[in-house]
């Protein structure tokens, strides 16, 4: 059985999940359930999270057993959430408690965007951990779509960290939709691009920029469950590299990592390869 390890919901908050009662909060705490990293990825002791203003939180491990690429995985899942999606949320909660308005908080849920780690193999064994940080893509990932390669890469990742003799993890980064731009402005980019646009065309089209991904709570966890080791990286994209190395990553290896190709993104692919994406001819499939 393969042993993989998640961790959802990883951000940057000032107190530790703010609109969780404050006693459950002391609780799990006390517990060493609910824990924070700084951005460098170190651990910070409860009680000293105030000298740092760059932090995330981690909850858990809340057992959540996965039956995934065909293999039963038993899982253990942490989360956390961002401190600039909740800076009214623990007064907008007490206000909501008072009023028992229940039904409110999944508004307030509506605006915390949760990344997910999962951990595949025995951390204390890894010397060059193979590596994933993967946007989040509703339609390729959840609904599979074929208009991109997101869901086949997603399942590949996680097959090949799971077959390689070191192991890994993959970052699966909420709030990535459409390159940055979400999942409303995605759907116009789709009829953009079946009016013959390519796909960074219609973001422009819309006043958007190409990619405005935001990579640096994905260095953070890297730090933390890598522990400084060096990277292989699975992305064909030069510049998610850099982007990492800019938040302080070193040691990255990139690997290619192609996957989903067909007739429905071929063209796709195409304009990816020309923005700069590490892909050739056979890798698209054409002459």
């Amino acid at each position: 059985m393969t042993k993989l390890t998640y961790f959802a919901g990883c951000g940057i908050i000032p107190r530790m999940f703010t609109y969780i009662d404050p006693t459950v909060r002391q609780r799990l705490t006390e517990q060493g359930k609910l824990f924070q990293i700084d951005r460098d990825g170190v651990r910070v002791e409860p009680g000293k999270s105030k000298a740092h203003g760059f932090l995330i939180s981690v909850l858990g491990p809340i057992p959540l057993p996965l039956a995934f690429c065909e293999t039963r995985v038993d899982v253990d899942w942490y989360a956390c959430v961002r401190n600039t999606e909740l800076g009214k949320i623990e007064e907008l909660a007490d206000d909501l408690r008072e009023q028992n308005g229940q039904q409110s908080f999944a508004t307030l849920a509506s605006f915390m965007a949760v990344n997910s780690v999962l951990v595949i193999g025995d951390p204390k064994a890894w010397t060059k951990p193979l590596v994933r940080v993967h946007s989040s893509c509703l339609t390729g990932d959840v609904f599979g779509s074929e208009r991109c390669e997101c869901g086949p890469q997603m399942r590949s990742a996680i097959e090949r960290i799971r077959d390689d003799k070191e192991g890994g993890l993959v970052v699966y980064m909420s709030g990535h939709e459409g390159r940055g731009i979400g999942l409303w402005a995605k759907a116009a980019t789709y009829l953009l691009q079946d009016g013959g646009e390519d796909t960074y065309q219609a973001n422009r089209s819309l006043g958007l920029p190409d990619d405005s991904r935001d990579f640096s709570d994905a260095a953070s966890l890297l730090k933390y469950f890598g522990a400084g080791r060096p990277l292989r990286l699975l992305t064909n994209n030069p510049k998610k590299v850099e982007d990492l190395t800019k938040f302080g990553l070193r040691n990255i290896t990139r690997v290619k990592h192609v996957s989903g190709v067909s007739d429905n993104n071929r063209r796709y692919l195409t304009a990816k390869q020309e923005w700069g994406h590490e892909l050739d001819a056979g890798d698209i499939g054409v002459d």
